[in-house]
């Protein structure tokens, strides 16, 4: 008879916790930066079809052409270009009829859309404040109610759905100030990181779990004009407590453990990837 000990040692088929094989992602704004990096991860874990969509089709179909020459796919596994601009509910709508074309259901949703907008107090413009909560915010809570149908497919108790959506650090701290200031991104981000885990709440009894990610600074289009506002990559990266800025891969491990059975118990959490920075900068 096996001891207490060995039976509490024998984890169930742990080589597989990390595995994706079969699983079917959309992302949005999956044609670069931190969605072209989670779809990557994604594809490599075992995914069968991993969705990009972003609102510009050629780069949609290029981040695909790039996805679908990585070594380390499953056979058969292809990453599929839909382009969507995600900002308008019936373009969501239209997006979800034509991941229907291809797919009954959807395992993964990774809600990465957004967009920023630097001005001081006195200058921010109503309408870029509106776009900005509008994208990170609205946007997102309808593409997983549109989606949620799908998602709801095929998960189970045993093997749920998985929802990441895409916040920043400066949902948590404060974010840039002065004549850049980001007042509606680092709003729309602790917004989308709290209705996170209201859905984490509704959605978790239908077996949908929801997580964010609270990325810090990432060389990535998007973060390349503050980056330099801020100091640049080098001076950014020594202030930093791990001495470094994130990497593709931070993201595409995070994202992948947040969708495998490694995580089937974290629900309405937010993972903070940003070396440490928030907890304090190192002094120069």
């Amino acid at each position: 008879m096996a001891s207490e000990a060995q039976a509490q040692a024998d984890i169930k088929d742990f080589p597989s916790i990390f595995s994706l094989k079969g699983k079917v992602a959309v992302i949005t704004g999956g044609s670069r930066g931190l969605g072209l990096h989670a779809a990557s991860g994604l594809l490599q874990a075992g995914c069968s079809k991993v969705f990009i969509t972003s609102r510009k089709a050629k780069a949609c179909e290029e981040a695909c052409a790039a996805l679908n020459a990585l070594p380390n796919r499953q056979p058969g596994a292809q990453a599929i270009s839909v382009p969507a601009d995600s900002s308008k509910v019936s373009e969501i709508e239209r997006l979800v009829k034509e991941v229907e074309k291809h797919t009954d259901h959807v395992d993964i949703l990774f809600a990465n859309a957004g967009a920023t907008w630097g001005a001081s107090f006195d200058t921010h413009p109503p309408d870029a404040f509106s776009k900005v909560m509008d994208l990170n915010v609205k946007s997102v809570f309808y593409c997983i109610q549109k989606f949620a149908p799908l998602l709801e497919r095929r998960a189970s108790l045993e093997d749920p759905s998985r929802v990441v959506v895409t916040g920043s650090v400066a949902g948590i701290n404060i974010g840039s100030l002065g004549a850049n200031a980001t007042y509606a991104y680092s709003a729309s981000k602790a917004a989308v990181l709290h209705l996170t885990r209201n859905l984490a709440v509704e959605l978790g009894p239908r077996h949908i779990l929801c997580n964010g990610l609270a990325p810090g600074f990432f060389p990535t289009k998007m973060a390349a004009g503050l980056m330099e506002l801020s100091g640049g990559t080098k001076s950014l990266a020594e202030a930093t407590p791990n001495q470094r800025l994130g990497l593709p891969e931070d993201v595409a491990g995070t994202v992948v453990y947040l969708c495998s059975r490694a995580s089937g118990h974290v629900n309405g959490d937010t993972i903070v990837l940003d070396g440490g920075s928030s907890l304090g900068r190192v002094k120069l």
